[in-house]
Formats: C-alpha cells, sequence, structure tokens
C-alpha cells in the first residue's frame, strides 16, 4: 500500500506551493499517497499585531481557501489538488496577484464550475475551513505556519526548500525529513533563508 501523506496548503503561500511540488515529485519515486488539504493563513494570523499591509493580503486570502473547500464539499478531496495546483500555477509561477482572476482560471483548468467562485465571498464554507486547518495545524502546535505534512502520526512544519528538487532527489528528501521528524524528542532544524522561493 502507498504510504499516505496528507500536506496542508493555502495557495497565497509560496513556500507551500514549493513544498507541494516536492511532494508530488517524491511520489513519482516513492510509493506515496499524497493528499491535499486546506489550511488558512488567515486563520493562522487571527489575533496578532500585523503590518497593514499583511492584514490586506491576509484578507484577500480568504478567497481561495473558501473556494477549495466548496470544491470539496461538492466533489470531494481528490479535486482539491488539481485545483491547488491551478490557483498555485497562475499566482506562483504566472504571477497572477488578484485571486478573484485566479480562481477564475483555476476552476476553468481544473474543469469545475464556475459558480464555485461564490465561495469567496460568503462565510458559508468558514466552519469547515476553520475544521480542516486545525486538523492539519493543532498537532504540529502554534509556532509554525504551512506547509504542514502527517505521515500517520508523525505532523511536521515543512519542510521550506527552494527550488523544489526533483526525481531521486526528492525521494532521498522525503526519506530524510521522515527520518528526522520520526525520531522521538526530535523538534526543530532550521537555518536563516538566504534566497527567496524558486517556482521553476
Amino acid at each position: 500500500m502507498p504510504q499516505q501523506v496528507d500536506l496542508w496548503v493555502d495557495p497565497a503561500c509560496p513556500w507551500a506551493w514549493i513544498t507541494s511540488r516536492w511532494l508530488l515529485e517524491a511520489a513519482q519515486v516513492r510509493d506515496l499517497d499524497v493528499r491535499f488539504r486546506v489550511m488558512s493563513l488567515a486563520v493562522l494570523n487571527e489575533g496578532r499585531d500585523l503590518p497593514e499591509h499583511y492584514v490586506d493580503f491576509l484578507e484577500k486570502s480568504w478567497g481561495p481557501v473558501r473556494v477549495l473547500i466548496a470544491a470539496e464539499q461538492r466533489h470531494g478531496n481528490r479535486v482539491i489538488e488539481p485545483l491547488y495546483s491551478a490557483m498555485g500555477r497562475r499566482h506562483h509561477v504566472e504571477g497572477e496577484e488578484d485571486f478573484d482572476i485566479v480562481t477564475a482560471g483555476a476552476l476553468a483548468d481544473a474543469g469545475l464550475e464556475s459558480d464555485l467562485a461564490l465561495a469567496a465571498r460568503v462565510t458559508d464554507f468558514d466552519d469547515a475551513l476553520r475544521a480542516s486547518h486545525h486538523q492539519g495545524m493543532d498537532p504540529v502546535g502554534l509556532e509554525v505556519g504551512t506547509p504542514v505534512i502527517h505521515v500517520g502520526d508523525i505532523a511536521i512544519f515543512g519542510p521550506v526548500v527552494t527550488p523544489a528538487p526533483r526525481g531521486e532527489q526528492a525521494g532521498r528528501l522525503y526519506d530524510g525529513v521522515l527520518a528526522v521528524a520520526g525520531t522521538p524528542g526530535f523538534y526543530e532544524l532550521k537555518r536563516t533563508r538566504t534566497e527567496g522561493p524558486i517556482f521553476t
């Protein structure tokens, strides 16, 4: 049986995008069943004292995650990956900043109904969004963001890597991450980032 890997993402996060590309690549060289789940940077940062520009960004980020949850409720979990991937290509790779344009185009790319875009403007899906968010984030703790990965009883933030490793290199990184994260008592391994996200 493939090893199930659950990945929590927000389409607004560039680091989650890169990690998602790595995991999909790793699944080509390891027997993995990668399942995409939804978290929210806006939910994660509620109540925090943040710069005004980031607060504005978080307000706009509600739309895509609501649409992902609406699509999941209509079509099941397997729809999240193609819709998220379409959103990520448009936003991160192609550089489209307007989430309304990103969402409308991604729905078309994924072959989904255009009316799902209406979910971006309503709070109907927020309870389900928060439940998904907390399912992913609570086992990891409060001092993390996205991406978050669960493999069985192991739940971790990261890895944060750029660019996404390819081929066997992606598989080796997966092996190493699982070995480290699965070590009892292991909590942290980190160094200062010296470059921004590389999407290609």
